[in-house]
This record gives C-alpha cells, sequence and structure tokens, in this order.
C-alpha cells in the first residue's frame, strides 16, 4: 500500500490546525497532534458536564454511559477480551507504576525481574526502584537484569535474555517498540522464554509474567493483546493523535480479580459496603479505577480511535466517530493496517535519505527491516541539540536527548547521552521527510547560520545538556 494517495493525505491533514502554521510536525514518537474534530467533542461534552456513577441526574446518565462505552472501544482497538481487563491512568508511566505497586507485596526473598537495555525508563526505573529502594525495606532482596541488544542492528538479544530467565524470574518486561532504535521485538519468543523459566505463581502457574510497554507499539501497528499473550500491556493515547493525560493499563482478567489495586478510596469501593472490620471492592474494572477518574479525556480517547477508521475510510459502509456501536475488528485491522503502512514507508524514505549525509549515524533497525516509524541520529562533530535548534528555525519540530532511552545511549557509548530524531504518523507526507532531510543538510553544511548567541542562561543550559541531565524539545505554537 505504501503511502497514502496525495489527495487523501491532504484530506486527513485538512481535519488538524498544525498545518495551517506551516508546521513540519516530525516529534510524534512523543506525542502526536490531536483532530479538530476532537477538541469540538470536548466543547460539546460540556453541555451535559458530570460525574460518573456519581448521580442520578440525565447529564450524568449520559456522561456514565459514554464513560463506560469508551472501556469497550478501548478494549475492542486492543482485542482485549472485554473492558473488564483495564484501567485508565494518566500515562504510560503511571500504568507501569500501577502494575509495580500491585505485584510489589508478590515478590519474594530471592526472586528477580527481567527487562532489557533498550527499555524507555518508564519500563526500567520503576523496577530498579523496586529491587534497590522500596523492598530492601521490608527485608527483601530482588534482582533486576538487564538484557543485551545488538548494537548494530538493534536487536533484541534473545539468547542473552534466555540465560537471565530463571526458575525465580517473577516478571519479564519488554518495551513493544523502541522509542530510540526502532526495534520490535518478537514478542512470541519473549513469552516462550518468559514462561520457560517456570516461576512458580501465587495462582499456580508456571512461568514469569511479561509486561510488554506498548506505547510506540500502539501508536504505529495493530495492538491484540491476546495474540501477543501479554500478562500486562501499557500504553497511552497522545502517541495516537488523542489530547494528553490517558494511559492505559492492560491486565489478564485472572490478574486483576486477585491482585490488590494501585490506588485505593472513592469508586474502587463497593457501594455502601465500608465497615470499621473490612472494606469490600467494586466489581472489575472499576476496582482499579480509584476517585474521579479523566471522564473527558478517556471519552475523547475512545472517540479519536473511531475517528481514525473514519478519517483513513477504514469502512465505507458507516461513521464511527461519535457513536458507542460495537467497535468492528475488521475496521481496526484496516486503518491501523493504513497507519502502519504510511509511516513505514515514510520512515524508509527518510532512512534512505538522511544516511547519504555524509557523517550522520542512524541507530537501530537498518534499512529495509521493520521498524517503529523514527529515526534516531547524530552527525559527526555535531551537538544533537544544535541540530534540532537548526532545524526548528527551519520549520522543523524534532526532538534531541536520551528520549527516555537512557540505558541504550549509555551502552552505545554515545557521550553525552543524546541524539537527534525524528519520527512520523498518518499526517505526514513524503513532502516533509523531504524537509527534514533539507533542513538536516543545512545545519550541518551552515551550522553558523543557526547559532545561538551565548548567554549566561544559555552556558547554564550548555553545561546541563553536555551532562546529559537536559532533554531539548523543540518549540511548538499553542493553539489560539
Amino acid at each position: 500500500m505504501g503511502n497514502l494517495a496525495s489527495r487523501e493525505l491532504q484530506l486527513i491533514r485538512s481535519q488538524f490546525a498544525f498545518p495551517l502554521r506551516e508546521r513540519t510536525v516530525t516529534n510524534n514518537a512523543a506525542s502526536t497532534q490531536p483532530p479538530l474534530a476532537v477538541f469540538e467533542l470536548l466543547r460539546d461534552l460540556s453541555e451535559t458536564y458530570e460525574n460518573v456513577h456519581r448521580g442520578q441526574s440525565d447529564a450524568s446518565i449520559r456522561t456514565t454511559e459514554m464513560f463506560e462505552a469508551s472501556f469497550d472501544t478501548i478494549a475492542a482497538w486492543i482485542n482485549a477480551p472485554s473492558r473488564r481487563t483495564l484501567s485508565m491512568h494518566r500515562s504510560t508511566t503511571e500504568a507501569i507504576n500501577a502494575a509495580m505497586y500491585s505485584l510489589m507485596a508478590d515478590f519474594r526473598d530471592g526472586d528477580n525481574v527481567v527487562t532489557t537495555l533498550m527499555e524507555h525508563n518508564s519500563n526500567y526505573v520503576p523496577w530498579h526502584a523496586l529491587c534497590r529502594e522500596i523492598l530492601p525495606r521490608f527485608g527483601r532482596r530482588v534482582e533486576c537484569r538487564l538484557a543485551r541488544f545488538d548494537h548494530e542492528t538493534g536487536e533484541l538479544d534473545l539468547e542473552h535474555l534466555a540465560s537471565l530467565v530463571d526458575a525465580r524470574t517473577k516478571l519479564v518486561c519488554c518495551t513493544g517498540g523502541s522509542n530510540f532504535l526502532g526495534t520490535k521485538p518478537p514478542l512470541d519468543s519473549v513469552r516462550a522464554i518468559a514462561d520457560a523459566g517456570g516461576y512458580a505463581q501465587p495462582d499456580g502457574r508456571r512461568g514469569a509474567l511479561l509486561l510488554v510497554d506498548a506505547a510506540q507499539r500502539f501508536a504505529s501497528s495493530r495492538v491484540d493483546v491476546q495474540a501477543m499473550d501479554a500478562d500486562f500491556a501499557a500504553f497511552s493515547f497522545h502517541k495516537l493523535l488523542a489530547p494528553f493525560g490517558v494511559g492505559v493499563l492492560y491486565a489478564k482478567e485472572t490478574l486483576r480479580e486477585s491482585l490488590p489495586p494501585f490506588l485505593y478510596g472513592g469508586d474502587m469501593i463497593a457501594e455502601g459496603r465500608v465497615f470499621p472490620d473490612r472494606v469490600e471492592y467494586n466489581e472489575l474494572p472499576w476496582k482499579h479505577s480509584a476517585g474521579t477518574p479523566n471522564i473527558l479525556g478517556v471519552i475523547a480517547s475512545a472517540q479519536t480511535l473511531r475517528l481514525i477508521v473514519d478519517m483513513v475510510g477504514a469502512d465505507a459502509e458507516r461513521a464511527w466517530f461519535r457513536t458507542d456501536d460495537p467497535l468492528s475488528s475488521a475496521a481496526v485491522d484496516t486503518a491501523m493496517g493504513i497507519v502502519a503502512e504510511h509511516a513505514a514507508s515514510l520512515t524508509q524514505q527518510a532512512l534512505e535519505e538522511l544516511s547519504a549525509i555524509d557523517g550522520l549515524n542512524v541507530y537501530g533497525v537498518p534499512r529495509g527491516r521493520e521498524r517503529t516509524p523514527l529515526v534516531a541520529f547524530n552527525v559527526d562533530g555535531h551537538s544533537p541539540f544544535d541540530i534540532a535548534r537548526a532545524l526548528n528555525a527551519q520549520g522543523v519540530e524534532s526532538r534531541a536527548g536520551c528520549h527516555c532511552a537512557t540505558l541504550a545511549h549509555h551502552d552505545l557509548g554515545i557521550d553525552p547521552p543524546a541524539s537527534c530524531r525524528v519520527s512520523f504518523t498518518l499526517y505526514n507526507t513524503p513532502e516533509d521527510v523531504d524537509r527534514v532531510v533539507d533542513a538536516v543538510r543545512q545545519a550541518v553544511d551552515a551550522p553558523e547560520r543557526f547559532a545561538v548567541a551565548p548567554t549566561l542562561e544559555g552556558a547554564s543550559q550548555a553545561v546541563d545538556e553536555i551532562a546529559g541531565r537536559v532533554e531539548l524539545r523543540s518549540s511548538s505554537t499553542l493553539l489560539r
């Protein structure tokens, strides 16, 4: 299928505000731009603005219906068995922390967690903290082990991963798609390795649990949690055209039933079932939904998924946006197939054209192989922060920093631990790629054109950048 036709792309882009500002948005691995229709939906929801599960008014009843239906839409999108497997959080990061805190009491002295050197910090630091800071306070020794990746190809070293998993490996954590190397690990092989360890779980099953950080995979391909057989999967909607503030944790229903909540109070309590000697929890999925949730964000996120189906013409028979009808699996497959092929085509174009620039080094998966739709690179003799600033001066929005993939940057010996990254999604065009490549060439060939006059503030910032403590995001124009 490759790139969407020019006319189709123009129709898609007409539904966003950023082209009006002549912005070239290629920082999509961090966050994507929401369609105008989603902002209009949020405005219209103000007419019946009310809390959920906390009122008998027509407004509360209607808002509750839309909120609960959103869980069904999200479950259908990732092929989860039902809404009972889902909990909503503020981000992928919080979702992974929710899994960590729910599992914390189940770890036994001598257990271990296995993750990888290619992880986003959010799928390493919580497990590092669990093993090095939290559990030691309770007198429990739990080890965090890190699997290697191939420095040339970015591929996960499955043999090394398997060597780290043993009968005391309670949990294996793995990215579904690297936001730096572009790697999409073979999750079926990771699942088999996790099972082979033979850990005796509290419910009697044998094998390690598998947690997948699906943030980048969710943004660029169809995620099927049953096919990947993940025990946990976390992702965020702002990676796929929705507004900020909603992340999801999928967990198998048996885990939802047996594990304690991450947070306590409010909606996770069964109505009227609080006593001096006991508290009874709500039914799933609300058992894992403490307090007042991000109601409008959840509704808008679910409706954004439906809008994507409509935007790409995945179902010619009907429109899905602003409905609560059961979402067709075939429509989801088609929609994400279009998104994936279009983004992959742009990524391969970028890899080919950027690789022709002298001194430019691309990290991770080589050209011609499947990868997440991003390219992270450095240019010999040039700071990635200077490159990002120069791109921004030419209207191209990229990102410089470690991209929260700090372990991988250190493992590759990148000093300071930073690279420049461009990334693509549904609304990007081949012309966007051309602009990126031309802007990089200009930044490399004539860096003096984009130099910033030194100031005390700038000098202080430069010191932080060299130390690898600051990630500079290119500026963006706020909607007015």
